[in-house]
């Protein structure tokens, strides 16, 4: 959407709002399978609910190709949005049911990492067909989005289901030959089953562990200590993760660059491939050093790091505003100010927040309680990215990047006074963590 907002305001006639609109809806859209996801997963299992994503985002990149309105886009995306409030919850939790807990913060981390390898390329694919007309480059950029799902869904039936839910389904000698290929030796493999059991026999005593209305109530109605303690932090880093502007940032970085001073389509695009590059760049970084290091160390660096960054960039836009200098200075300082902020997110905040929300619910709670974070989630993120427009003509656009500058002072502060270490524990014992 990124590239492609640009030649389709050309070729549809858009107005600025309805561009926002447009790209932002997604995030308000994604709710109705974000809330349904959870319910899915323990129903249908991980496996079955990721391809049953990936046919909603194949259906979606081929109707948003076709569109020819903005009523027709807006339709097409909200099946897109379906696929990917699907694949948001689900892939998380799946990862880390997966994974050993030795580890499991590299293993997690690699979701976010490809998703941003796949951003990458879009970007790419943008610049690639940038000369194209205007007409027919858009609807290009979309339709390439329809094959990747295909090899996706595939490839998840290849997968093995994971051995939590398989468990919760009473089909244990399955869950112990998947924990047999997931686990460094054969006795980690039947200590990992009898951990799970016992979780799994002690939530169905207590009256959970399944679908219904009583996980829901068990979170929100008359949640324990330890549960509501892991929700704060859930859905605080949730928040907190888009509160701080990326999306803004991944979206809008064409007319942040023009702001600033770019007046080439081509030269804005190539800015937005070097934001993808080191986004990819940094996140591989941080699923080398998610076990090493610890999730609490990444997520402190890059909440400081990010909220530098973006004061940065809103002091840049400030004095290009108002220099007579040549524009070229000040949108080499900007698009520098965009690629630090992008690099210090990328290290912590990105991907160590779903791998951190997916491993810390009880496993009684963890698709539901997933759903309910990356709902916020997505809350936050679609009040940035369809109001920034808005809010920039406001405030400014330089006065955006300050707001985004303090939320991420406060990221730091909540991940700083809230948030224990998980790094090397096994899921069954988190919730003996947040007790204390």
């Amino acid at each position: 959407m990124s590239g492609a907002q640009l030649f389709i305001r050309e070729d549809l006639g858009l107005t600025g709002v309805q561009v926002e609109v447009l790209t932002g809806s997604m995030n308000l859209f994604m709710l109705v399978s974000i809330l349904a996801a959870g319910w899915a997963a323990d129903l249908l299992g991980r496996r079955g609910t990721l391809v049953l994503a990936n046919a909603f985002l194949m259906a979606g990149a081929l109707a948003m190709s076709a569109g020819a309105s903005y009523a027709a886009l807006m339709a097409a995306r909200f099946v897109t949005s379906v696929g990917v409030g699907f694949a948001r919850v689900v892939a998380p939790v799946y990862n880390a049911e997966i994974s050993p807990a030795s580890t499991r913060g590299v293993l997690s981390s690699l979701l976010d990492m490809f998703v941003n390898i796949g951003i990458l390329l879009s970007y790419v694919s943008n610049f690639a067909l940038a000369g194209l007309p205007a007409h027919l480059g858009w609807r290009v950029m979309f339709a390439a989005g329809a094959l990747p799902p295909v090899f996706l869904a595939a490839g998840v039936l290849a997968m093995p289901e994971s051995p939590r839910w398989l468990v919760m389904r009473g089909r244990h000698g399955e869950a112990r030959a998947v924990l047999a290929r997931t686990s460094d030796t054969p006795a980690e493999a039947d200590l990992r089953l009898e951990e799970i059991k016992q979780v799994v026999s002690a939530s169905q005593q207590a009256g959970g562990g399944g679908a219904g209305a009583g996980v829901w109530k068990e979170m929100l109605v008359r949640p324990t200590r330890s549960v509501r303690r892991v929700l704060v932090c859930v859905v605080g880093l949730q928040f907190f993760q888009q509160a701080s502007g990326i999306d803004a940032v991944v979206l809008y970085s064409p007319l942040v660059f023009r702001k600033a001073g770019m007046s080439s389509n081509r030269a804005v695009l190539g800015a937005a491939v070097a934001v993808g590059v080191v986004k990819t760049c940094f996140i591989l970084v941080a699923t080398l050093l998610s076990d090493r290091v610890g999730r609490r160390p990444l997520l402190l660096a890059s909440a400081a790091g990010a909220a530098a960054a973006l004061a940065s960039v809103a002091i840049t836009l400030c004095a290009a505003g108002g220099s007579a200098t040549t524009s070229s200075s000040w949108s080499a300082a900007c698009v520098a100010s965009v690629l630090a902020f992008v690099a210090a997110f990328s290290v912590g905040l990105g991907p160590v927040v779903p791998t951190y929300s997916s491993e810390v619910m009880p496993l009684r709670l963890r698709a539901q309680g997933t759903s309910l974070g990356t709902a916020v989630n997505r809350v936050a993120c679609g009040a940035v990215t369809m109001t920034f427009i808005s809010l920039a003509g406001w405030i400014t656009m330089a006065g955006c990047f300050f707001l985004y500058a303090g939320v991420a002072a406060a990221a730091w502060a909540f991940v700083y006074t809230q948030l224990p270490e998980t790094s090397g524990r096994s899921l069954e014992d988190m919730e003996v963590l947040f007790t204390k």
